[in-house]
């Protein structure tokens, strides 16, 4: 029995293709076979058939595919071979029946042809399901990776001129496939074709701009020039007299390599070498007998690395390292010229490390681990005369398998020196092998893309005077006796200097642009690169084109989401799941238990989930318990997203979140949002008032983002629970928003209360930040929109607050005595309490001073009875200015000083400026004056409050005045001018008819 799925999915018995299986059927078979070994869930079968748009009828679909496939397993004598597990079903195909299995142990063992021919067509060809699309992709990148593979050694041993037509062909099939086109351009100039090799990376640099508006890479780059120059590096050494020691990796073809001379005696050969190398990806030049598609090799153009291509050779029959300083070999790879920055951690590195060290240096893709890694060793080589190691582990490179410990050991050893003879083929007796040439050497080995903890556990030595630089993008955690780094993204300074390495002068030319390229690349070292390429190769870009471009994160993305991708496929389902859903959230960042309501599931499952992906550094932690993303892995995950509800239900759970924190906050008006539903899950409870407000600080951003970019349901609920605490803390930008948002979506669901009170709420910020046309505006449509009294008291005491402002006392009375009534007939002694402060205000202004005072002792009784700490200061505060008015200095002083501490004791910043004004004024002496209105000055500009900050210029004016300071004096009551112009009230005659008795400064 034989399973095929490279090609069109069958299953072959004794010779003959076995037919009767449905294509649905075939499709969960072959996921069931990929997934060899694992237990494989019925909701991932589900999730990998469909994705997300699955049918109702998805489970019983699955069971009836299961069933089918076990009746065909059971006639072919395999029932065995599929087994119902408690979590789902696995798959146990034998050695031999599976033909994917065979090519990735054929292409491992290097006998590349075998393995070739076992692929009749596409992966999974006629496979319809929702998974088949990424597997086709990625297998098709594993057969293309085989086949480079196999090319680069026939063209070593000179078999140019046999490869073209099959060579042309493959290209057309993969235009944009980088390794294939330099492939081809490098047979076609040995073949003697320099015209047609030249047309050939034309056409590629061409399709790639056009395709992906990118540049060639150095190494194809590099090529291209060697044949526009006919280089002698590109020519074949010598074919050798004597029958060849060694086969190329290339299966039964058997094809020899041409043994290479030493590198000082023949520099032809060396360049040769190095071309190829270049070729197949590698920086550096390829060591003397390095065998293209070593497992040790750097993938050619892979966009996952952090650092440059490299190509690393082992030693063996015919293999020579390049010897170091001290004789001894370096395997180290090239050490890229334009390294910048990381002088901390390259400090650490540096560090004295007694005995066997390892250091692991994590980060996330692109971050540039394994480029300072390598230039760490280097910098560090001459303390390692025993030898240089570098292996790479391939554990995050696209199309290929992780290097198993077994396969490593036995690299490193070889690099060692170790005869092959004399490697043991058990993976312990390796280990203790390793463990004991390292014995008394001073050895420097990195360990470079390793998968996790596991990978490289194997790989460590024991006793010995070892440097172990060990790269991941998982933090290796439970690594006994390991030292961490974790590498960041660069800073502004270091970011500055790798792109203006690879650009040039422009860079400096356009320091404002390049400022914006770096914000946008996120400082990440991988995206620079690709952002300063595409600048170095086109002289007549500047950089704030370039910036341009990219501000479509997408053209950026694009370049580094092959590094993401395969970061993402690394996770586990649930991880993964969580990661997709976090691109949906429109805030800046979450918490667990936000995930939790995002993913449907619990706080302590969200954070095991959201810790997963921040040690797999696919998200980033900036304070404890809160969880972002770097900007380009957010856009990928954005680009991975579908939403399932979950912004829906996050927005709910913000609803009844910040509904808890206000209750907290202010129970006198718990009342106000009993309308609001209570949620159907319970939501973690809030234990006190400052775990509330500590809440709220961090959600704020986030609450309104989701309100302006989520789904439109609950807005005003939402609205209704925010208003307080906007108002308090002066967020009055986010109170329109959120108020706005409100008022257009209840217009369209014709919902005249909650468009009622949208219209008070905007009303009433209007008039906070001193917008009183605007105020007015929308107090009058929410009087002509409102049925429910209350909401029409708030209409009226809003147009009052207006009236009063700009001196129409008479209309002000008139506007908050409507309001009073309706207040005490709708039973609201909040609402009482507030129109009863501001009416003692118009009272006092009209000379019924003992009235404004009875006003004003029922009003603080009144906020008192509710429980209103901040009613009750803005009635002492009234309170101030009345006894002020009447000459109660003292008094009045006294009853700003109660108010403001009420105030600050809130966190209510706006509200405390105008105590402090009102206690400045109060002051009689302008000395303390000058202190108390700058005091408030400060306050108001902190939180925008122009009517206080005018009040403030107003009051310093005067009193700079009284103390001599004419010129203060000016300053202060100019600016006090623009304001009050600004806000349309009668204070302007008033400091203009001032200035006129300022002398001119």
């Amino acid at each position: 029995m034989r399973f095929i799925l490279l090609g069109p999915v069958h299953l072959v018995v004794a010779g003959e293709p076995l037919t009767g299986i449905a294509p649905r059927h075939r499709a969960v078979l072959a996921y069931l076979l990929l997934n060899a070994g694992r237990v494989i869930s019925i909701e991932r079968l589900i999730e990998a058939m469909w994705g997300h748009d699955r049918p109702d009828t998805a489970r019983s679909q699955i069971h009836a595919s299961i069933t089918a496939i076990r009746k065909v397993l059971r006639g072919a004598g395999a029932e065995g071979l599929l087994e119902t597990r408690t979590g789902g079903y696995v798959a146990h195909p034998g050695p031999g029946q599976l033909d994917a299995r065979e090519f990735t142990e054929l292409v491992a063992a290097g006998r590349l042809r075998e393995a070739l021919e076992l692929w009749h067509g596409e992966a999974l060809e006629d496979v319809q399901a929702h998974y088949a699309g990424g597997v086709r992709e990625l297998w098709n990148d594993r057969r293309l990776s085989a086949y480079e593979r196999l090319v680069e050694a026939e063209l070593a041993a000179g078999r140019h001129d046999e490869l073209l037509d099959e060579l042309a062909a493959q290209v057309s099939a993969a235009p944009l496939r980088e390794k294939l086109n330099g492939h081809l351009v490098l047979a076609l100039h040995r073949a003697g074709r320099q015209a047609d090799a030249l047309a050939v990376a034309r056409a590629y640099r061409t399709a790639l701009a056009d395709e992906q508006g990118l540049d060639p890479g150095h190494a194809f780059t590099e090529l291209e020039h060697a044949v526009l120059t006919d280089a002698p590096a590109l020519r074949l050494p010598p074919r050798p007299s004597h029958p060849p020691q060694q086969a190329a990796l290339a299966g039964d073809a058997a094809v020899r390599l041409p043994e290479r001379a030493p590198v000082a005696d023949d520099a032809a050969s060396r360049l040769a070498d190095e071309a190829a190398s270049r070729l197949a990806g590698g920086a550096a030049p390829r060591l003397p007998g390095a065998v293209a598609g070593d497992p040790v090799s750097h993938p050619a153009g892979d966009p996952t690395s952090d650092g440059p291509e490299r190509v690393v050779p082992v030693e063996g029959p015919g293999l020579r390292p390049v010897l170091g300083s001290a004789g001894r070999s370096t395997f180290l790879p090239y050490d890229i010229p334009d390294f910048s920055g990381r002088s901390a951690e390259l400090e650490r590195l540096a560090g004295d490390h007694p005995g066997a060290a390892i250091v692991t240096i994590d980060g996330m893709a692109g971050i540039g681990k394994t480029t300072l890694a390598v230039h760490a060793a280097h910098r560090l080589a001459d303390r390692y005369p025993d030898g240089r190691l570098f292996i790479d582990l391939r554990a995050h490179t696209a199309g290929r398998e992780p290097v198993d410990a077994a396969t490593a050991l036995e690299a490193l050893l070889r690099q060692l020196g170790v005869p092959a003879d004399r490697i043991p083929a058990a993976p312990a007796e390796r280990g203790a092998l390793w463990r004991a040439e390292l014995a008394g050497r001073r050895v420097l080995a990195v360990l470079d893309n390793a998968s996790d903890t596991e990978h490289v556990r194997p790989l460590l030595p024991g006793h010995s005077d070892t440097l172990v630089l060990i790269t991941s993008r998982r933090r290796l955690v439970d690594l006994d006796g390991a030292h961490a780094l974790s590498v960041d993204v660069l800073d502004e300074r270091d970011a500055a200097g790798l792109f203006g390495r690879i650009v040039g002068e422009r860079a400096h030319h356009e320091p404002d642009a390049v400022h914006e390229v770096l914000r946008l690349c996120g400082h990440l070292p991988l995206a620079i690169r690709i952002s300063a390429a595409r600048l170095q190769h086109r002289p007549r870009w500047t950089v704030s084109y370039l910036a341009g471009r990219l501000r479509d994160h997408r053209r950026l993305l694009d370049g580094v989401s092959a590094a993401f991708t395969l970061s993402y496929e690394q996770l586990d389902e649930a991880e993964q799941r969580m990661f997709r859903l976090l691109g949906l959230v429109p805030g800046r960042d979450i918490d667990a238990c936000g995930a939790a309501a995002l993913a449907e599931t619990s706080e302590d499952e969200a954070e095991d989930l959201l810790e997963g992906l921040l040690d797999a550094h696919m998200l980033l932690q900036l304070e404890p318990g809160r969880y972002t993303f770097h900007d380009l892995l957010r856009e990928h995950a954005r680009s991975l997203a579908e939403d399932d509800g979950a912004v829906m239900r996050l927005l709910g759970y913000y609803l009844h979140r910040s509904r808890a924190a206000m209750d907290r906050l202010f129970p006198h008006s718990v009342a106000q949002r009993e309308g609001i539903p209570r949620p159907a899950a319970p939501i973690a409870p809030l234990r006190d008032a400052a775990e509330a407000s500590a809440w709220l600080d961090a959600e704020r951003a986030n609450i309104i983002a989701t309100a302006v970019h989520g789904p439109e349901i609950c807005l005003g609920f939402l609205a209704l629970s925010m208003r307080p605490f906007l108002d308090r803390q002066a967020h009055h930008d986010d109170a329109i928003t959120l108020h706005t948002l409100a008022l257009q979506r209840s217009r369209r669901l014709g919902d005249r209360a909650v468009q009622a009170r949208a219209l008070t709420d905007l009303a009433w910020t209007y008039w906070r930040i001193g917008e009183y046309e605007r105020a007015e505006e929308h107090a009058h449509q929410a009087l002509d929109t409102g049925e429910e009294a209350g909401e029409r008291a708030r209409a009226l005491l809003t147009l009052g607050h207006v009236a009063l402002r700009r001196r129409a006392d008479a209309q002000a009375e008139r506007y908050l005595e409507q309001a009073l009534d309706l207040t005490r007939i709708g039973a609201d002694t909040w609402g009482e309490a507030h129109v009863l402060g501001l009416l003692a205000l118009t009272l006092d202004r009209a000379g019924r001073p003992q009235e404004a005072r009875r006003h004003l002792d029922l009003a603080l009784a009144l906020h008192r009875k509710v429980g209103n700490p901040a009613g009750e200061a803005m009635t002492l505060n009234h309170l101030g200015v009345v006894l002020r008015h009447q000459g109660e200095l003292a008094q009045a002083r006294a009853r700003h000083e109660q108010a403001a501490a009420l105030y600050r004791s809130l966190g209510n910043p706006a509200d405390e400026a105008a105590a402090l004004n009102g206690l400045a004024e109060a002051a009689g002496d302008p000395a303390l004056a000058v202190e108390e209105h700058t005091a408030a000055l400060a306050l108001a500009d902190r939180t925008r409050n122009r009517p206080e900050r005018a009040r403030a210029h107003d009051g310093l004016a005067r009193a700079h005045l009284a103390l001599g300071h004419a010129e203060q004096a000016g300053e202060h009551g100019r600016l006090a001018l623009t304001l009050y112009g600004e806000l349309g009230v009668p204070e302007t005659e008033d400091i203009r008819a001032f200035l006129k008795d300022v002398a001119p400064s």
